[in-house]
């Protein structure tokens, strides 16, 4: 439907032979079906043992910063409407090694979906399957995680089978997945309005009843921090991510300039207005038994779907039935669809030079990239080793994506200066403040994620550098690129800077041990906030100066221009930077 894409100036921007088919509503349904995933399963009471009745501002403060940052995307998607642009927006700005380095944390982010949706749908099986999970207590709070061996051991089984259908193709449940998007939508949406009219204490909100051992109670038991660890830590912002899906489809958009930033914006609005009315409902449900060990311990015995014991407590088996087949089908489909997106950006890794050419290896018949598929399937069953629980898989995957969506306001700032003249068919009013607020927010939450899951997360970065610098010493892939070094001068201080603030914040297994850490004062808490805010700040403008020069960036932009006349036919693109769809799905 290439007639259907705007001619004006800038609209010319894409990806060769992928047909552009994709209406508004699948756009807003890809970024919906993402936002409501297991997340809503368990967000609620995580968030609720973290912050007790003040987790309904965690969702509140998760909503504005996921807003700012899904805002900044709207811009650049209506401007760049490519394939994987999350990912190619930082390359057009800065370069390739700011790209693979955002291209990198894309996998990351992707390859650890889909081992926390099967940690879902185990820890709800475990229910009538006890041997499937066991309970522990990380402090005071208390974390279901898999069992050994039956959990991981079913575990592999799922991932496994997500695995071979990526093997044979997809493309039946990709026919259907707007079907699988309304019922992942509607099951939520009826579960709301039947335990609001079923059971609700208002009292629940302010009561005393709730005092954890240490005789915290009233509305924000645990403070202002207990909040901002249930944004991070409980799993709010991991349940709103998600909207950057209708960008990545940009390339297969009917109208991108028209529809990306109403599909991003309105399946943030969408995705918000639930979560919030899920979190008031399960507060309002609760009973005064299930709060008798206060809110860290706030569990539902051996039923371990939190929605699933409201229902069971208020006598609505049939409810109960309906969240245990939700329990199922949403985290599988979203599993299914994550190993295909982490297979896809190994592929376009490869074709952009960074890792050797076998993640390229597309099937005979299949047309996929079965090497990449089974590396996905590989790396998975590695997340489960040291994050064997959802709660604790959660921090890292939220600090990953947060970190790659940070390199979008550093994009935003740049392309501004580098192409101020480019159309934008959304144009972000007050962007100049919005996009350096946006990066800060994003900073923000990998902090609050605490240092006990941002050390794996550098770790994980470590090992990616490694990964490139191997590839660029030894590996014989034909598109090596050239690694722009001045215009990513500003990225060792920022993420070192990062990993020293969360070392020494308040957030993670340090702010109980020491108060000095080798000599050296842990920072205060809400001084940390304002050592996070300044040092963003202090990045921010500094990447911006180090832009890539304009010609650079028209030089990379070029690679992926397209006639809208023509799109969906001609050959593949030849630009070493461009992600290829040399496959079928």
């Amino acid at each position: 439907m290439a007639s259907a894409v705007a001619t004006s100036p800038g609209a010319g921007v894409g990806d060769p032979g992928l047909k552009r088919e994709v209406g508004f509503i699948g756009l807003m349904w890809a970024s919906e079906g993402s936002i409501i995933g297991s997340g809503w399963l368990f967000g609620a009471l995580f968030a609720t043992q973290l912050a007790g009745p003040a987790a309904i501002l965690a969702w509140v403060v998760g909503a504005v910063a996921c807003m700012l940052l899904a805002l900044v995307h709207a811009e650049l998607g209506g401007l760049f409407p490519v394939a994987g642009g999350t990912a190619r927006f930082p390359h057009y700005a800065y370069g390739s090694l700011v790209g693979y380095t955002v291209g990198w944390m894309s996998w990351l982010q992707a390859a650890a979906v889909a081992p926390i949706e099967v940690e879902a749908a185990i820890q709800y099986g475990s229910s009538y399957l006890h041997w499937l999970t066991k309970v522990e207590l990380a402090g005071t709070t208390s974390v279901t995680v898999l069992s050994v061996p039956g959990g991981y051991i079913v575990a592999v089984v799922l991932m496994a089978l997500f695995c071979g259908i990526n093997l044979w193709g997809i493309r039946r449940l990709a026919q259907i997945n707007n079907y699988a998007t309304w019922w992942k939508v509607a099951v939520p949406v009826l579960a709301i309005v039947v335990l609001f009219i079923a059971r609700f204490h208002g009292a629940n909100f302010g009561s005393a009843v709730a005092a954890n051992p240490a005789g915290a109670s009233g509305f924000m038991p645990f403070g202002p921090k207990g909040v901002l660890e249930a944004v991070a830590a409980g799993g709010v912002v991991f349940a709103l991510l998600g909207f950057e899906q209708a960008v990545q489809l940009g390339a297969e958009s009917a109208n991108p300039q028209r529809d990306i930033p109403r599909a991003v914006i309105g399946a943030m609005i969408i995705g918000t207005i639930i979560y919030l009315l899920l979190q008031v409902v399960f507060i309002g449900a609760l009973q005064p038994h299930d709060l008798a060990k206060g809110w860290g311990l706030l569990s539902f015995g051996a039923i371990a779907g939190p929605y699933a014991g409201l229902a069971t407590g208020v006598g609505l088996g049939w409810l109960t039935v309906i969240l245990y087949i939700d329990a199922l089908i949403s985290p599988a489909g979203t599993g299914l669809l994550y190993v295909t997106a982490t297979s896809r950006l190994s592929y376009g890794l490869s074709r952009n030079g960074y890792i050797p050419t076998i993640f390229e290896k597309l099937g005979a018949t299949s047309g996929v990239p079965w090497f990449s598929i089974l590396f996905a399937f590989i790396a998975g069953l590695f997340f489960f080793l040291p994050f064997p629980g959802w709660q604790q898989l959660v921090g890292f995957i939220t600090s990953a994506s947060v970190l790659m969506y940070a390199g979008a306001p550093l994009a935003f700032g740049a392309l501004r200066l580098q192409l101020p003249d480019h159309h934008r068919p959304f144009r972000l009013p007050g962007g100049s403040i919005i996009s350096p607020l946006s990066f800060i927010v994003a900073n923000f939450i990998i902090y609050w994620s605490g240092w006990n899951v941002d050390w794996k997360l550098f770790l994980a970065i470590i090992i990616g550098f490694l990964v490139l610098a191997g590839e660029m010493m030894f590996g014989n892939n034909p598109n090596k690129p050239k690694l722009d070094w001045r215009s990513a001068v500003w990225l060792w201080p920022y993420l070192i800077g990062m990993a020293i603030i969360s070392y020494l914040g308040q957030f993670g297994q340090l702010a109980v041990v020491p108060k000095f850490i080798f000599g050296i004062p842990q920072i205060p808490f809400w001084w940390d906030l304002v050592v996070v805010a300044i040092f963003s700040l202090v990045i921010y403008y500094w990447a911006v100066s180090l832009r890539l020069p304009v010609e650079k960036v028209k030089e990379y932009i070029a690679g992926v221009t397209y006639d809208p006349q023509t799109a969906g036919s001609g050959p593949p693109p030849t630009h070493p930077h461009v992600q290829e769809p040399g496959f079928s799905s």
